[in-house]
């Protein structure tokens, strides 16, 4: 089993024993700690989780603006963890930073086994998108969505911590440009709440070559917090793979 730090990565829990790792990205304004205690939970994965710029322990650093480049460079970080099959969990922006990360790898060589695209949903792309940056809004936008509650949103510490790198986080997703190809040759695994009304649209059955599974769960946009996949992700991950990308 590799042994390895990155700054790019966090893993809470070392599962030696593990046959998979699972590589998680956060949402927009979301850092490596939102998936903190899926290491412990997951018994049978080395769960590792990305650390963007710009945040946590990188806070002295730029955030990212160019999604396909902070993909190439977690790929990078990644490399040395291909020894074992990599899946990947993304959440809302998270999900078209594992699909572009998944992409770099492939064209490197390296195949992942599965790609979960949580918070996003099979369907076209939407149009005329504008990334909002009134801060008041985002805030209102992220305690509906339940990506925190309203006492956090309204302590002006986290608003001068979080504020700066969410707005970044959502120019980068809204300046992305998401080219038809390379076509992934792994599932991917959609996962939308069912009163989730702000999913990524992304056109999934067409940007691989394995027929998509969706997955409807209860539950808002952040519906992972209160009840992580934690039994899709177990069922799904020690079944037989039909195919790798």
């Amino acid at each position: 089993m590799t042994s390895y730090t990155s700054r790019w990565l966090v893993r809470d829990t070392a599962r030696p024993e593990a046959r998979i790792r699972l590589v998680c990205f956060a949402h927009a304004g979301g850092s490596a700690a939102f998936y903190r205690s899926w290491g412990q939970s997951l018994t049978e994965v080395e769960v590792h989780a990305v650390q963007y710029p710009g945040r946590a322990d990188r806070l002295d650093e730029d955030p990212p603006h160019d999604l396909v480049q902070l993909a190439a460079d977690i790929a990078d970080a990644l490399e040395p963890l291909a020894d074992l099959p990599l899946a990947f969990f993304g959440h809302s922006l998270g999900a078209p930073v594992a699909l572009e990360t998944a992409r770099a790898l492939q064209r490197r060589g390296i195949h992942i086994e599965r790609l979960f695209a949580s918070g996003s949903r099979d369907a076209p792309l939407p149009t005329g998108l504008v990334a909002e940056e009134d801060p008041d809004r985002l805030l209102e936008d992220l305690v509906r969505m339940g990506g925190t509650d309203a006492e956090m949103a309204a302590d002006p510490i986290f608003q001068e911590v979080v504020l700066p790198y969410l707005i970044a986080d959502g120019r980068m997703f809204h300046r992305y440009t998401m080219a038809p190809e390379p076509l992934l040759s792994c599932p991917v695994t959609t996962i939308v709440g069912d009163q989730d009304d702000d999913a990524d649209r992304r056109p999934w059955s067409a940007l691989s070559t394995v027929p998509v599974q969706e997955v409807g769960v209860p539950g808002n946009h952040f519906y992972l917090i209160a009840d992580p996949p934690y039994s899709l992700l177990r069922e799904t991950l020690s079944a037989p793979r039909p195919g790798s990308c």
